[in-house]
């Protein structure tokens, strides 16, 4: 039932030939905040966004949309979404509600990221942010052509405030080029390469981790070893997706004197998306310093 209901509410809005919902305003959804956040920056007061997935506590990879999604994603005129795998759910819903007027932003379409072993965690891709933020601002000039000036002026001031977040990656780049980090997953992956630092972390340990299930004995020593042999200046740590052998990890390399850097993969609330890298930049920066 809760299907023919969706599927009534998206003919609905196909038919009635508006590009712009209640209020007269773009409705936009968004698989995950941090890409809301930054659709949220680039619309301005011309949009209507919607996150699914914000908690900064929930593990996204075992994210289930209820029926307020179903019905946000029926409605909405742009979708923003990550791909990869990362937020499958979205196919379901875009299946349950299909709407021949909706534009659909794939993050790893536009930066033309594919393939089964892809880091999936592309809104880390400092270098190339800009690109990112341009298929947002060209979705929605498309979609809401009357408005097109001011979302070229708001992926204009997106861009311009990107500054501070490219100089502490590139001052770290410059700093710390080469040295050896590890993270246990591959959340801040684009990061680490972007400041030309070397991940020594083995996929054999962060692969199993990120998919939920756990590491091969081999695997889990290797990583032990590159904290008790202090092969390592910093841990990258995942704070969202928490388990008994990365907390161990996290555990052995405190007590080791390596710092520690939590990463999370969804926006925290209070903060922008520039704000929340930034700070996040500027602790690896820290942690590097102190080695």
């Amino acid at each position: 039932m809760r299907t023919v209901i969706v599927l009534a509410v998206a003919l609905l809005v196909s038919a009635c030939g508006s590009s712009t919902g209640a209020g007269g305003k773009l409705d936009v959804v968004a698989a995950e905040n941090v890409y809301g956040d930054i659709a949220a920056q680039i619309g301005g007061p011309h949009v209507a966004v919607t996150s699914l997935l914000t908690s900064p506590t929930a593990d996204p990879h075992l994210f289930e949309p209820g029926t307020s999604s179903d019905l946000a994603l029926a409605d909405a005129k742009v979708v923003l979404q990550n791909g990869l795998g990362y937020d499958a759910f979205m196919t379901r819903l875009e299946d349950a509600a299909p709407s021949k007027s909706r534009l659909v932003v794939t993050v790893a379409d536009v930066l033309g990221v594919h393939g089964k072993d892809a880091n999936p965690h592309l809104w880390y891709d400092v270098p190339r942010l800009d690109r990112i933020a341009g298929a947002i601002s060209s979705a929605f000039s498309r979609a809401d052509p009357r408005h097109a000036a001011g979302y070229r002026r708001g992926l204009a001031r997106f861009e311009h405030s990107l500054r501070p977040l490219r100089r502490e990656v590139s001052a770290i780049r410059t700093r710390f080029h080469g040295a050896p980090v590890a993270y246990t997953e591959r959340v801040p992956g684009y990061l680490v390469a972007a400041a030309g630092l070397r991940n020594v972390a083995p996929g054999s340990f962060t692969r199993p981790i990120e998919e939920g299930t756990e590491p091969p004995p081999s695997a889990i020593a290797a990583m032990s070893d590159l904290v008790a042999q202090h092969r390592i200046r910093v841990l990258l740590y995942n704070a969202q997706a928490v388990s008994p052998i990365t907390a161990r990890l996290r555990s052995a390399a405190l007590s080791a004197g390596i710092p520690v850097v939590p990463v999370t993969e969804t926006l925290p609330p209070g903060l922008t998306f520039q704000q929340w890298q930034l700070k996040q930049a500027r602790a690896l920066a820290a942690a590097l310093a102190k080695q």
